[in-house]
């Protein structure tokens, strides 16, 4: 009863542009300019259809991967993070709180492995590195920025997650809105874009 409701949602998206990025993964990268832009229109559409509803519903969106992604990605790859950074601030909604699990890339390989999986093109040894850095200097420079360690248990990271997200949510409740007006105008977003999940977050 003191919880509000909440959506989650993934870049790229199940959306024409997010689709594209996800055959690249399996098929090979594109160039850097083409996943710049790629991404961009992506994350547009994202923000159009189901971010910026959701907000403006007064839930609170979790999202795997946003435009900080973008500038740790790409930025690995030559493109310019600060610009990245920059282009985003006319469009897409600041978040709140970017959660940065911070993991040694051989190790998060070595768990892709285990798990039976094969590592994508995106993640290359060498260019995870490069990702980590910009993901940590990004999280050291900005308010928003939260470092999680993930090199440890499980169940230790994730409770230290959801603290941190308890919390967030906690101070949405001022927005004024009920949960349960809160959920219905989500789930009208979420159903603009695949792949949308709603939860409803709570103290307990």
């Amino acid at each position: 009863e003191r919880g509000i409701a909440c959506m989650y949602s993934k870049e790229p998206t199940g959306l024409k542009w997010g689709r594209k990025l996800r055959r690249s993964a399996r098929e090979g990268r594109l160039s850097l300019e083409e996943e710049l832009q790629l991404f961009e229109l992506d994350r547009r559409d994202h923000i159009s259809r189901a971010i910026q509803p959701a907000l403006n519903a007064g839930g609170i969106v979790i999202l795997d991967r946003y435009y900080w992604s973008t500038a740790a990605y790409q930025g690995a790859r030559g493109a310019d993070v600060a610009k990245i950074m920059e282009s985003h601030a006319g469009f897409a909604p600041v978040p709140d709180i970017v959660l940065v699990l911070d993991l040694d890339p051989d190790r998060g390989l070595a768990r892709i492995r285990n798990q039976g999986d094969n590592p994508n093109p995106f993640e290359d040894p060498t260019a995870l590195t490069a990702i980590r850095e910009i993901f940590l200097s990004l999280a050291k420079s900005r308010p928003e920025g939260r470092i999680i360690p993930a090199d440890g248990n499980l169940k230790e990271c994730f409770e230290e997650c959801l603290q941190v997200l308890i919390k967030a949510g906690m101070n949405k409740l001022a927005a004024g809105l009920s949960a349960e007006a809160a959920a219905e105008k989500l789930e009208e977003a979420s159903m603009l874009v695949g792949e949308t999940t709603l939860y409803q977050l709570s103290q307990q």
